[in-house]
């Protein structure tokens, strides 16, 4: 029987998942996709040269191993490398392996250059002060910050891999630059940071250096004030791995912009590399020169997307432990549960909890954490009630909340609404009519009903119940209790 690309790589995918970690399945099998198969070769497309790289290191055996099993043992895999403008060349390679290559390329260049040295006679250091010498560059680390202590989640696998594979070789791989992006408070500096520490710890002899837009364009400004821009260009060029945070804010300022452009190129054709940070992706960078956003799209762009809930308490969890304390289970769970978008609110409540306590002699508690949350969210002082089952109910099944009070007997939204009706009879002192009244005027024997149906079914489905309690939780850790 013929098979198509499609039904052979299915097939491989089964195999695949029982032999991997299902995140690990998730972050690198999921985005692949099969694009042909001709002579006993399958070839799939990869997101990028990231995915190529990652995929030929760490699951060469087990590809082969699963496109033989399909395919026979003449079976090969070819990439096919998904580009920025979203194309792709097949270049096989002669060992099933497709590559495709586009974009520049970094040459490895020798300068004659000691790394890490710098000659202040000659040229100025810009993070120094005048007149006093300092022959290796201050990398402007935070030690603090590494692999070590960046918890990784769904939410950033991705961008920690890339950063992981860029300590181990900087400016050696294809995601060059590397630009991490996401919003306030999800870690994109801590990430950057532990970089440079990697790299620093793995090959001290090189120069690292991390600044922050704004001190580079105050550099800039301070360097034309003194006529003294080429040596300001020279000093970054001395750097093998710079690190610029949050590079949105070069937006609308042309001659630093032009001075950038020129050390980008300068540091990249040298092989050096180059990490950046941003609050949002490269082509929504308004105000910023398009030969620099398309420089950006050279390399991987990663986003860090707002932990879940695991992942959050595993944060509030590795700062425990690296600070010795010892805070309620409870109580851990109820700041995860009402912290969510917000990396550095989160780890900001745990010090302000800690610091009430001490100051206040007072036992770290759920009242305490109240208190302490209130600063940071405000649904905190709600109480249970029934609109808010409701409107947590429908978030948690992706409805909108008139549908729970509606007349439709469509399964999805009948079980959300029983589920309802389930928590507002256990959770409220409401009776039975009341909480009928709320969802359209249904009668107290249609509540009786619905939670003897949720009864049931958490009874026979493990997930459902799993489902039933995690909403009960939330609720009653996210609102004061009557």
């Amino acid at each position: 029987m013929m098979r198509d690309h499609a039904t052979v790589w299915d097939s491989c995918l089964q195999t695949i998942r029982k032999s991997v970690p299902m995140q690990s399945y998730k972050t690198w099998f999921e985005p692949i996709r099969p694009v042909k198969l001709e002579h006993n070769a399958l070839t799939i497309q990869v997101p990028n040269r990231f995915f190529y790289e990652w995929l030929e290191e760490h699951y060469v055996a087990l590809l082969k191993t699963t496109i033989r099993r399909e395919l026979g043992d003449r079976g090969k895999l070819e990439y096919h490398i998904l580009t920025s403008n979203g194309n792709g060349i097949s270049n096989g390679n002669g060992n099933g392996h497709h590559v495709d290559q586009t974009g520049p390329v970094a040459a490895k260049a020798a300068d004659g250059l000691v790394p890490g040295m710098i000659d202040t006679e000659h040229i100025k250091n810009p993070f120094v002060i005048p007149g006093i010498k300092k022959v290796k560059i201050d990398p402007q680390l935070n030690p603090q910050y590494t692999f070590d202590t960046y918890i990784e989640g769904d939410c950033n696998r991705l961008a920690r891999s890339a950063g992981l594979a860029i300590a181990r070789k900087p400016g050696e791989t294809s995601f060059n630059p590397l630009v991490i992006f996401g919003d306030t408070g999800l870690g994109k500096t801590h990430l950057a940071q532990a970089i440079g520490n990697d790299v620093l710890a793995r090959f001290p002899n090189k120069t690292v250096l991390y600044v922050s837009s704004e001190k580079f364009t105050q550099q800039i400004i301070q360097s034309i004030k003194n006529n003294a821009v080429n040596d300001f260009v020279n000093f970054y060029q001395l750097v093998d791995v710079l690190i610029v945070d949050d590079i949105q804010f070069l937006a609308n300022k042309q001659k630093t912009q032009e001075i950038f452009f020129h050390i980008f190129n300068q540091l990249h054709q040298g092989g050096k590399q180059i990490v950046l940070t941003s609050d949002r992706p490269p082509k929504m960078l308004d105000g910023m020169e398009e030969r620099l956003i398309s420089r950006f799209k050279w390399g991987l762009s990663a986003d860090l997307q707002a932990p879940d809930l695991e992942t959050r308490m595993a944060i509030i969890e590795a700062k425990m432990n690296r600070e010795g304390l010892d805070i309620p289970q409870d109580v851990v769970e109820f700041i995860c549960y009402n912290i969510q978008n917000n990396i550095r609110e989160l780890e900001g409540v745990l010090v302000s909890l800690i610091a009430q306590s001490s100051l206040n002699r007072r036992e770290v508690d759920l009242d305490l954490a109240r208190e302490v949350v209130r600063n940071f969210v405000s649904h905190i002082n709600e109480e249970i009630n029934v609109d808010f089952i409701q409107k947590l109910v429908a978030e948690h099944f992706n409805l909108p909340v008139e549908k729970l009070q509606s007349k439709t007997r469509k399964r999805s939204i009948v079980i959300a609404r029983q589920l309802s009706m389930y928590l507002a009879k256990n959770l409220t002192d409401k009776s039975l009519k009341a909480i009928g009244d709320t969802f359209g005027g249904r009668d107290h024997s249609t509540v009786i009903y619905s939670c003897k149906t949720v009864q049931d079914l958490m009874e026979t489905d493990a997930i459902f119940k799993d489902t039933v309690s995690e909403l009960e939780k939330k609720i009653r850790l996210s609102l004061n209790d009557k």
